[in-house]
């Protein structure tokens, strides 16, 4: 291979390692966040013994979200206003995490020698409503990832990462 061509490989995995990283940080702290407090509503003694799970189980959505993302789902409207796709990615990565959450304890139950049925996940309070709010409130929350990063799809040359962070007063002057 030339050096052109591993270069361009090697730039694209680390670019690609980045929009993991950031969708991993935030899964984590959202997956985090909730385990957290569900200890606390649970008044368990260790409150961080469940941080571990949220760490691979934000990985694994993570990549999950990169792969989907990399076969453009819920890519279809693009063109409209801003609000419907970011509603639309929400709702749809919303249903695909819940949907891999399922199949992951489906097949972590089978292996345990469980049945399809037992090893049914006990989502929010083990009800389908119970579901229902925490599909809910994974669209709620990942609202807001989807809108930076639809901002970020029409905002080119890294001037989005300039507004978060860098300090606005070197902004007016790069201007």
């Amino acid at each position: 291979m030339s050096n052109h061509v591993l270069t361009r490989i090697k730039e694209k995995g680390l670019e690609e390692g980045r929009r993991l990283l950031w969708i991993f940080l935030y899964l984590w702290a959202l997956l985090g966040l909730f385990s957290l407090y569900k200890s606390l509503i649970l008044n368990e003694e260790h409150l961080f013994f469940h941080q571990g799970f949220a760490f691979f189980n934000a990985w694994l959505l993570a990549k999950v979200m990169l792969t989907a993302d990399a076969f453009s789902v819920a890519d279809n409207l693009r063109h409209k206003p801003l609000i419907y796709p970011i509603l639309f990615r929400s709702a749809v990565f919303a249903a695909l995490l819940m949907s891999f959450y399922f199949l992951e304890e489906f097949i972590v139950g089978m292996w345990r020698g469980k049945t399809l049925a037992e090893s049914l996940p006990a989502i929010g309070d083990g009800t389908l409503r119970g579901t229902f709010v925490v599909g809910l409130i994974m669209f709620v929350v990942l609202t807001p990832f989807f809108a930076l990063k639809e901002i970020f799809r029409d905002i080119s040359g890294g001037k989005l990462f300039e507004l978060f962070f860098l300090r606005r007063s070197k902004l007016i002057a790069l201007s």
